[in-house]
């Protein structure tokens, strides 16, 4: 646990202290931002509090006093119901404002981790309760350098294995042979096992009317054909499968012939200069030393859509986090699904990927972006054109 680096971050906040809680491993959050490898399922309630000042403590119960051993400092035992609030509230003396995992009307989920009872009961002794997730952020979502080179390096085998996707299908088409998307995929899942790499699910291997589903994946039984004339979306993940490895994620689309209709050429060039402004609004920010959070980097991409009359096809969110789950907990490029404010901080990575999805097809341009101190950097390849497979 980064106690020294924890209790710097509540002094800059101005937040008293961090209260963690969990009840049957409800905050993975809380388990990794602590570096707690607790044995077993805890079937109990424990709290944790790190102070601004002076010594973290704890809160557990009877029967699983151990769960919290591993971290500093004292740990109370409760047993009843009432002797846990009142265990609670003298840890809580003293202390007026509190961060947990919680979000005001749930506006970031990724963070809304502790029941609203929970927080009803801390409010009830007397302290204000506010978001974690600007911390939640800085100890979950900020790489150091073996992050970024587990990134780098399998973006590189990930890049090359969606090469080798489109160049099986075009060797398919060519020689005149069937291939569904569940094939597709299946080969794709098969050369990331091969590569070393790992992923929770997917990928999206999409044809026309399906690729117009941003969260479409094909399933063994009715997948489509791959065949000419279709557009084509390939959206893939995965990380190495090794330890603290964090995710690369991206979405690249094609046509399959050599005469892409009108509309779908002319829809790929709004998403790729939308990608492609939204990209621009944070290289500039962090050259000019501004600050810039997550709904300013979706509005910069959602308003050249509308722009160009496509923003009602536009439905999801501009970009995610990118961390350990390729969904991380830092901020998201969001001003559509939620308003987040979350100030982009230094050694984060993002996906920017907007999407127009039209009722028989959708295109979908997704890149990776990690800001470092000073610079900012997509860290695969881009794709500048329609695909013509």
């Amino acid at each position: 646990m980064r106690l020294n680096e924890i209790q710097e971050a509540l002094r800059e906040q101005r937040i008293d202290a961090w209260l963690f809680f969990d009840h049957h491993r409800r905050d993975p959050l809380a388990y990794r931002i602590l570096g707690l490898d607790a044995a077993g399922e805890p079937t109990r309630r424990w709290f944790y509090l790190i102070p601004a000042e002076g010594e973290p403590r704890g809160l557990v119960h009877a029967i699983e006093a151990a769960v919290l051993e591993r971290l500093p400092g004292e740990k109370k035992r409760y047993a009843s119901w009432n002797s846990l609030i009142d265990g609670l509230a003298r840890m809580l003396a003293g202390h007026r404002k509190i961060a947990m995992q919680y979000s005001p009307k749930c506006a970031v989920p990724y963070i809304s981790m502790v029941d609203a009872g929970t927080v009803e009961l801390v409010r009830s002794l007397g302290v204000e309760v506010v978001s974690s997730a600007d911390l939640v952020q800085i100890f979950e979502a900020r790489w150091d350098e073996k992050k970024l080179a587990s990134h780098l390096e399998a973006g590189r085998s990930v890049d090359a294995i969606r090469a080798e996707a489109f160049g099986l299908v075009g060797e398919r088409l060519r020689s005149r042979e069937s291939i569904t998307e569940w094939e597709l995929a299946e080969f794709i899942r098969r050369r990331f096992a091969e590569q070393g790499l790992t992923t929770g699910h997917g990928p999206i291997v999409a044809v026309n009317e399906n690729s117009a589903d941003p969260h479409y994946e094909p399933q063994p039984g009715g997948s489509r054909q791959i065949e000419p004339g279709c557009v084509l979306l390939i959206d893939l993940w995965a990380k190495l499968d090794q330890p603290r490895s964090v995710y690369y994620d991206i979405t690249w689309t094609g046509y399959c012939g050599q005469a892409p209709p009108e509309e779908v050429l002319r829809v790929f060039e709004v998403v790729k200069e939308a990608r492609d402004r939204a990209v621009r609004r944070v290289e500039s920010a962090v050259r000019g030393g501004e600050d810039i959070r997550g709904f300013e980097v979706d509005d910069a991409a959602r308003s050249y859509v509308r722009q160009k009359g496509y923003g009602e096809y536009f439905v999801h969110r501009t970009g995610h986090s990118i961390g350990e789950e390729v969904h991380g907990a830092g901020a998201n490029m969001d001003n559509l699904e939620t308003h987040d404010e979350r100030r982009i901080i230094p050694w984060t990575c993002f996906s920017v990927e907007p999407g127009i999805y039209l009722g028989d097809f959708g295109i979908r341009s997704e890149v990776n972006v990690f800001v470092g101190d000073r610079e900012v950097k997509v860290t695969g390849e881009i794709q500048e054109k329609l695909l013509l497979v």
